[in-house]
Protein backbone atom coordinates (compact mmCIF):
# COMPACT_ATOMS: atom_id res chain seq x y z
CA UNK A 1 0.00 0.00 0.00
CA UNK A 2 1.46 3.21 -1.04
CA UNK A 3 2.38 5.45 2.29
CA UNK A 4 2.15 9.22 3.41
CA UNK A 5 3.69 10.79 6.10
CA UNK A 6 2.40 14.19 7.83
CA UNK A 7 2.94 15.23 11.49
CA UNK A 8 -0.71 15.63 13.26
CA UNK A 9 -2.82 16.12 16.37
CA UNK A 10 -5.31 13.50 17.61
CA UNK A 11 -8.84 15.18 17.79
CA UNK A 12 -10.60 11.98 18.37
CA UNK A 13 -10.59 8.25 18.68
CA UNK A 14 -13.48 5.60 18.30
CA UNK A 15 -12.96 2.03 19.47
CA UNK A 16 -13.53 -0.47 16.60
CA UNK A 17 -14.28 -4.19 17.19
CA UNK A 18 -12.01 -5.98 20.36
CA UNK A 19 -8.78 -4.65 19.63
CA UNK A 20 -8.88 -1.21 17.02
CA UNK A 21 -9.59 2.18 16.72
CA UNK A 22 -10.58 4.96 14.44
CA UNK A 23 -8.56 8.29 15.27
CA UNK A 24 -9.03 11.87 13.59
CA UNK A 25 -6.07 13.22 13.32
CA UNK A 26 -5.91 17.27 12.39
CA UNK A 27 -2.37 17.54 10.11
CA UNK A 28 -0.64 20.98 8.41
CA UNK A 29 -0.05 19.06 4.65
CA UNK A 30 -3.39 16.57 4.80
CA UNK A 31 -5.81 17.92 6.33
CA UNK A 32 -8.31 15.93 8.16
CA UNK A 33 -7.45 12.45 8.14
CA UNK A 34 -9.24 9.33 9.56
CA UNK A 35 -7.58 6.49 9.75
CA UNK A 36 -7.36 3.21 11.41
CA UNK A 37 -5.07 2.17 14.33
CA UNK A 38 -4.90 -1.61 14.12
CA UNK A 39 -4.61 -3.06 17.64
CA UNK A 40 -3.97 -0.52 19.48
CA UNK A 41 -5.87 -1.49 21.86
CA UNK A 42 -3.76 -4.24 23.37
CA UNK A 43 -1.58 -3.92 25.78
CA UNK A 44 1.29 -4.84 24.11
CA UNK A 45 0.53 -2.72 21.65
CA UNK A 46 3.84 -0.19 20.25
CA UNK A 47 1.03 2.68 19.09
CA UNK A 48 -0.58 2.57 22.91
CA UNK A 49 -0.32 6.21 23.68
CA UNK A 50 1.15 7.59 20.75
CA UNK A 51 -2.34 8.17 19.11
CA UNK A 52 -4.52 9.44 22.05
CA UNK A 53 -5.88 12.52 21.94
CA UNK A 54 -4.21 15.98 22.21
CA UNK A 55 -1.00 14.27 21.51
CA UNK A 56 1.22 15.55 18.74
CA UNK A 57 2.99 12.47 16.66
CA UNK A 58 5.27 12.24 13.72
CA UNK A 59 3.15 9.93 11.63
CA UNK A 60 3.73 7.50 8.67
CA UNK A 61 0.10 6.69 7.65
CA UNK A 62 -0.83 3.95 4.58
CA UNK A 63 -3.74 4.15 1.99
CA UNK A 64 -6.42 1.75 2.44
CA UNK A 65 -9.38 0.58 0.46
CA UNK A 66 -11.79 2.58 2.96
CA UNK A 67 -9.73 3.98 5.61
CA UNK A 68 -6.15 4.67 5.78
CA UNK A 69 -4.08 2.72 8.49
CA UNK A 70 -1.36 4.23 10.85
CA UNK A 71 1.47 2.59 10.65
CA UNK A 72 4.10 4.27 12.70
CA UNK A 73 3.75 7.19 15.23
CA UNK A 74 6.37 8.81 17.14
CA UNK A 75 5.19 11.16 20.25
CA UNK A 76 6.49 14.79 19.29
CA UNK A 77 4.91 16.06 22.34
CA UNK A 78 2.04 14.77 24.67
CA UNK A 79 -0.07 17.70 25.56
CA UNK A 80 -2.21 14.93 27.23
CA UNK A 81 -0.57 14.49 30.38
CA UNK A 82 -0.79 18.41 31.51
CA UNK A 83 -4.31 18.73 29.55
CA UNK A 84 -5.96 15.59 31.26
CA UNK A 85 -4.86 16.28 34.72
CA UNK A 86 -7.29 19.38 34.93
CA UNK A 87 -10.86 19.07 33.81
CA UNK A 88 -11.17 22.72 32.94
CA UNK A 89 -8.64 22.56 30.59
CA UNK A 90 -9.57 18.90 29.43
CA UNK A 91 -13.20 20.88 28.48
CA UNK A 92 -11.87 23.51 26.85
CA UNK A 93 -9.56 21.13 24.43
CA UNK A 94 -12.53 19.28 23.79
CA UNK A 95 -14.28 22.60 22.61
CA UNK A 96 -11.45 23.46 20.37
CA UNK A 97 -11.46 19.44 18.76
CA UNK A 98 -14.81 19.70 18.79
CA UNK A 99 -14.87 23.55 16.98
CA UNK A 100 -11.99 22.46 14.24
CA UNK A 101 -13.53 19.11 13.48
CA UNK A 102 -16.65 20.86 12.54
CA UNK A 103 -15.01 23.14 10.39
CA UNK A 104 -12.96 20.80 8.62
CA UNK A 105 -13.88 18.91 5.70
CA UNK A 106 -12.37 15.53 5.60
CA UNK A 107 -9.82 15.39 2.84
CA UNK A 108 -10.32 13.09 -0.20
CA UNK A 109 -9.05 9.58 0.54
CA UNK A 110 -5.49 9.12 0.74
CA UNK A 111 -5.44 7.05 -2.88
CA UNK A 112 -7.26 10.34 -4.61
CA UNK A 113 -5.79 12.56 -2.87
CA UNK A 114 -1.78 11.01 -4.00
CA UNK A 115 -3.33 11.37 -7.61
CA UNK A 116 -4.43 14.90 -6.89
CA UNK A 117 -2.18 16.85 -5.09
CA UNK A 118 1.95 16.20 -4.95
CA UNK A 119 2.80 14.80 -1.38
CA UNK A 120 4.00 18.13 0.25
CA UNK A 121 0.79 19.88 -0.80
CA UNK A 122 -0.78 21.11 2.54
CA UNK A 123 -3.07 24.44 1.89
CA UNK A 124 -2.16 27.66 3.72
CA UNK A 125 -5.81 26.86 5.66
CA UNK A 126 -5.09 23.55 6.45
CA UNK A 127 -1.61 24.86 7.96
CA UNK A 128 -2.82 28.14 9.55
CA UNK A 129 -5.54 26.04 11.49
CA UNK A 130 -2.94 23.78 12.51
CA UNK A 131 -0.54 26.21 13.95
CA UNK A 132 -3.83 28.11 15.73
CA UNK A 133 -4.77 24.35 17.34
CA UNK A 134 -1.11 23.78 18.18
CA UNK A 135 -0.76 27.30 19.69
CA UNK A 136 -3.74 26.70 21.72
CA UNK A 137 -3.45 23.54 23.32
CA UNK A 138 0.44 24.32 24.16
CA UNK A 139 -1.03 27.46 25.64
CA UNK A 140 -3.60 25.22 27.88
CA UNK A 141 -0.87 22.84 29.01
CA UNK A 142 1.12 25.32 29.81
CA UNK A 143 -1.23 27.40 32.45
CA UNK A 144 -0.30 30.19 30.55
CA UNK A 145 -3.96 31.45 30.64
CA UNK A 146 -7.56 29.90 31.91
CA UNK A 147 -9.09 27.43 30.04
CA UNK A 148 -12.58 28.86 29.69
CA UNK A 149 -10.86 32.62 27.90
CA UNK A 150 -8.42 29.88 25.70
CA UNK A 151 -10.86 27.47 24.37
CA UNK A 152 -13.57 31.19 23.63
CA UNK A 153 -10.84 32.95 21.98
CA UNK A 154 -9.84 29.34 19.57
CA UNK A 155 -13.59 29.26 18.59
CA UNK A 156 -12.91 32.76 17.11
CA UNK A 157 -10.16 32.86 15.87
CA UNK A 158 -10.68 29.31 13.89
CA UNK A 159 -13.72 30.88 12.75
CA UNK A 160 -12.12 33.84 11.62
CA UNK A 161 -9.80 31.88 9.30
CA UNK A 162 -12.67 29.86 7.74
CA UNK A 163 -13.71 33.56 6.39
CA UNK A 164 -16.41 34.06 9.19
CA UNK A 165 -14.79 37.10 10.87
CA UNK A 166 -17.83 39.28 12.93
CA UNK A 167 -17.58 43.38 11.81
CA UNK A 168 -17.03 45.12 15.25
CA UNK A 169 -16.16 48.53 14.37
CA UNK A 170 -18.62 50.06 12.24
CA UNK A 171 -22.49 49.05 11.00
CA UNK A 172 -22.48 46.08 8.58
CA UNK A 173 -25.34 47.86 6.75
CA UNK A 174 -24.30 51.39 6.48
CA UNK A 175 -20.99 52.05 8.04
CA UNK A 176 -21.91 53.89 11.10
CA UNK A 177 -19.28 53.70 14.11
CA UNK A 178 -21.16 53.90 16.89
CA UNK A 179 -23.36 50.77 17.37
CA UNK A 180 -25.48 48.74 19.78
CA UNK A 181 -26.58 46.02 18.57
CA UNK A 182 -24.90 42.48 16.99
CA UNK A 183 -26.84 39.90 14.56
CA UNK A 184 -24.78 36.89 13.85
CA UNK A 185 -26.99 36.50 10.37
CA UNK A 186 -25.93 39.96 9.40
CA UNK A 187 -22.53 39.59 10.30
CA UNK A 188 -21.77 41.92 13.19
CA UNK A 189 -22.44 45.26 14.70
CA UNK A 190 -25.61 47.39 13.69
CA UNK A 191 -26.72 50.79 14.21
CA UNK A 192 -30.54 51.90 16.15
CA UNK A 193 -31.66 52.13 12.17
CA UNK A 194 -30.77 48.95 10.71
CA UNK A 195 -31.23 46.58 13.22
CA UNK A 196 -32.65 43.19 12.72
CA UNK A 197 -35.38 41.35 14.71
CA UNK A 198 -32.49 38.58 15.36
CA UNK A 199 -30.27 41.71 17.21
CA UNK A 200 -28.93 41.37 20.90
CA UNK A 201 -28.02 44.49 22.45
CA UNK A 202 -24.33 44.75 23.02
CA UNK A 203 -22.31 47.43 25.04
CA UNK A 204 -18.71 48.92 24.71
CA UNK A 205 -17.77 46.36 27.27
CA UNK A 206 -18.75 42.95 25.43
CA UNK A 207 -17.19 44.05 22.12
CA UNK A 208 -14.11 44.87 23.29
CA UNK A 209 -13.78 41.42 24.35
CA UNK A 210 -14.45 40.20 21.75
CA UNK A 211 -12.08 41.82 19.85
CA UNK A 212 -9.72 40.90 22.22
CA UNK A 213 -10.63 37.38 21.53
CA UNK A 214 -10.09 37.56 18.08
CA UNK A 215 -7.07 39.33 18.43
CA UNK A 216 -5.60 36.84 21.09
CA UNK A 217 -5.45 40.24 23.09
CA UNK A 218 -4.21 38.15 26.28
CA UNK A 219 -3.19 41.88 27.98
CA UNK A 220 -6.97 42.95 27.69
CA UNK A 221 -8.53 39.25 28.73
CA UNK A 222 -6.02 38.44 31.43
CA UNK A 223 -6.78 41.69 33.03
CA UNK A 224 -10.65 40.51 34.10
CA UNK A 225 -11.25 37.70 36.01
CA UNK A 226 -14.18 35.75 33.47
CA UNK A 227 -15.96 36.70 29.97
CA UNK A 228 -19.07 38.87 30.04
CA UNK A 229 -22.12 37.03 29.79
CA UNK A 230 -23.00 39.15 26.14
CA UNK A 231 -19.58 38.23 25.10
CA UNK A 232 -19.86 34.37 25.47
CA UNK A 233 -23.49 34.40 24.30
CA UNK A 234 -22.01 36.32 21.03
CA UNK A 235 -19.57 33.52 20.94
CA UNK A 236 -21.68 30.60 21.57
CA UNK A 237 -24.43 32.14 18.64
CA UNK A 238 -21.30 33.05 16.02
CA UNK A 239 -20.47 29.59 16.05
CA UNK A 240 -23.53 27.74 15.71
CA UNK A 241 -25.05 30.03 12.91
CA UNK A 242 -22.18 29.70 10.88
CA UNK A 243 -21.49 25.85 11.34
CA UNK A 244 -25.05 24.98 10.91
CA UNK A 245 -24.67 22.81 14.80
CA UNK A 246 -24.15 23.99 18.46
CA UNK A 247 -20.66 22.96 19.85
CA UNK A 248 -22.05 20.57 22.19
CA UNK A 249 -18.93 20.67 24.91
CA UNK A 250 -19.09 24.80 24.76
CA UNK A 251 -22.46 24.34 26.81
CA UNK A 252 -20.35 22.42 29.27
CA UNK A 253 -17.75 24.86 29.14
CA UNK A 254 -20.50 27.83 29.65
CA UNK A 255 -21.63 26.31 32.59
CA UNK A 256 -18.15 27.01 34.79
CA UNK A 257 -17.08 30.20 32.34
Amino acid sequence: MPLYSDEGMVLRTIDLGEADRIVTILTPRHGKVRAVARGVRRTKSRLGGRLEPFVRSNLLIATGRSLDVVSQATVITAYARSICSDYNAYLAASVMAETIDKITPEQPHASTWHEIAPQNAGSAQDVAQYRLMLGAISTLSRRLHTPCTVAYSYVMRALALAGWLPRLDSCVVCGEGECRHFSSSAGGVMCDTHQLPDSRTVDAHALTQLGALIDGAWDVLDAEPRLDATTIAIVEEWSEYYLDHPIRSLRLLHSIA
